[in-house]
């Protein structure tokens, strides 16, 4: 295309595209929109290089030589970039970018701005929606670089499931680059390459304040036959290789002693092993972090071993072993953490595995990119389908509140518009449906687009990860309640202002042809 473009004497034809999506991802009625520190990053950096220009010879058909020197120009110096703040709430038909340029160039960035949208919002998406399920008060902790989309995709998304509100990731090299805190425990091959206690037999630890040293496993069997008593488990069951793994992991990390139990069976084995080793120490001073259960029943398995770490606590007057941390994994998905919430369960935080299409019913956000503007003349595509009837010329986006707080509606407007004012009365109107209109006396307006890219470089400046989680996080709790549920939330309202909707039915009609009948 850039090709025909150059060829035509399109060059410098100023042009303005839309990049917007047409549905909610995941049957829900919000998407959270991420990756704008990522397009503004390549918009930094966005040039052909010689070898670049030498390959584009190698594999074009025939090429005038002269394209190629254009092609050696190629630069953002002429684009101009608005988007709405990353991390935003954002809703289905709103742009959330419009970049504005000549128009081969702004062409020539469509599918990265598109990659770097559809991937990362849909991440932060799925992962704002496991948040909601599991609610604030519990760890979500993201574990699924090895069943990513590759290692740049399991980059991705460590950072963008963190920007979605989980609380940590397995993946160190995200905490390195990003910033994120790093979590994870012991695989359950940790566990079986041990078989017996002869394997930590000279295994010591000395306490905390270093003015002891005592021999774990000895110590471990002395407590695990006192457990065993108190929860009526004959002590002969346990495994003890998993009992020596826990020994030796104890041996390596007395600060951060948290278990995967359910290697050969959670209540009869790795529950008590667990606490055993636990127990020992809190004698040298140590306090135990907890558990986490890798299959079974989760929400069964969670309160047999809370009560287990409550029966302890009591008899042994050890008030925070009631209040262990109990971890649940094996493929959790949003609808597993809604199943678990009505069963009733003990469960503190979720280790998530999966990011998309394993867990989820709809693997694509479908972000697109069309051109609604050149020249300062308006373009409209047409479709069959009306929702895929495109929205003519470059336009400002406002979130309107109501006097609760939440937001109300989104309203699009032409670019020579005057702002709409809290207090005063706007018509707004659905794009497509002429009888779907209202007033809205908005008490609070918010512009949804900043410059962020003009002249070659940046006009904000970028976020840190965490400021755009945070940013996330406020947005979503401007959202109704209604429109975040996970079954049959309410759609939340895109509207135009009433001169946009006349600007684009005439327009459809005058580029619509005229049928006709015999």
């Amino acid at each position: 295309m850039a090709y025909a473009y150059w060829k035509s004497g399109k060059m410098s034809e100023t042009a303005v595209f839309d990049l917007f999506f047409r549905k909610n991802p995941f049957g829900g009625e919000f998407t959270i929109y991420a990756g704008l520190s990522e397009v503004l990053k390549f918009l930094s950096n966005f040039r052909y290089s010689e070898c670049d220009i030498e390959y584009l010879r190698s594999v074009l058909p025939p090429t005038e030589p002269a394209f190629f020197d254009y092609l050696k120009t190629v630069s953002t110096k002429d684009i101009k970039l608005y988007a709405v703040e990353e991390g935003s709430v954002i809703f289905p038909k709103v742009p959330v970018m419009r970049v504005e340029g000549p128009l081969p160039i702004v062409q020539l960035l469509e599918t990265t701005l598109l990659n770097l949208t559809n991937y990362a919002s849909l991440v932060a998406t799925n992962a704002a929606r496991f948040r909601l399920a599991a609610g604030n008060q519990k760890a979500l902790l993201e574990f699924g670089l090895r069943r990513a989309q590759g290692p740049d995709g399991g980059l991705s998304a460590s950072r963008y499931c963190y920007l979605g509100g989980f609380d940590g990731t397995s993946n160190v090299l995200a905490g390195k680059l990003f910033d994120i805190p790093v979590k994870g425990t012991h695989a359950h091959a940790f566990v079986t390459s041990f078989t017996n206690l002869e394997e930590v037999k000279h295994a010591t630890l000395a306490s905390k304040t270093g003015a002891q040293s005592v021999n774990l496993a000895e110590k471990t069997v002395e407590w695990l036959e006192k457990i065993s008593s108190i929860l009526n488990i004959i002590p002969g069951e346990t495994n003890k290789g998993e009992l020596a793994a826990f020994i030796a992991y104890a041996a390596s990390f007395p600060s951060s002693f948290l278990c995967l139990v359910d290697t050969y069976d959670v209540q009869r084995s790795g529950m008590p092993n667990f606490l055993a080793v636990s127990l020992v120490l809190h004698s040298l001073g140590y306090r135990p972090m907890g558990v986490r259960l890798d299959s079974g029943d989760l929400a069964y398995l969670s309160n047999s071993v809370r009560r287990a770490f409550m029966t302890i606590s009591m008899e042994l007057e050890i008030d925070y072993l009631a209040d262990l941390t109990i971890i649940a994994s094996n493929d959790i998905n949003e609808d597993t953490i809604h199943s678990l919430n009505q069963q009733g369960h003990a469960i503190d935080g979720f280790g998530i595995g999966t990011h998309l299409v394993t867990c989820q019913k709809q693997p694509a956000l479908g972000c697109v990119f069309k051109l609604v503007e050149v020249g300062g003349l308006p373009r409209i595509k047409l479709s069959e389908d009306v929702e895929k009837v495109t929205m003519p010329g470059a336009k400002n986006v406002y979130r309107l509140y109501s006097q609760d707080g939440h937001a109300l509606v989104d309203l699009l407007q032409r670019l020579d518009e005057p702002a709409p004012k809290a207090g005063e009365k706007v018509l707004v109107r659905h794009p497509f449906h002429e009888s779907k209109r209202a007033y809205v006396s908005p008490t609070r307006i918010e512009p949804l687009y900043k410059l962020y890219w003009a002249n070659e470089k940046l006009q904000e400046n970028l976020p840190h990860l965490i400021d755009i989680r945070n940013h996330a996080k406020q947005e979503l709790a401007k959202i109704r309640e209604d429109h975040k549920r996970a079954l049959n939330p309410t759609p939340y309202k895109v509207s135009v202002s009433d001169r946009l909707y006349n600007f684009i039915h005439d327009l459809w009609l005058a580029n619509a042809p005229i049928g006709e009948l015999s």
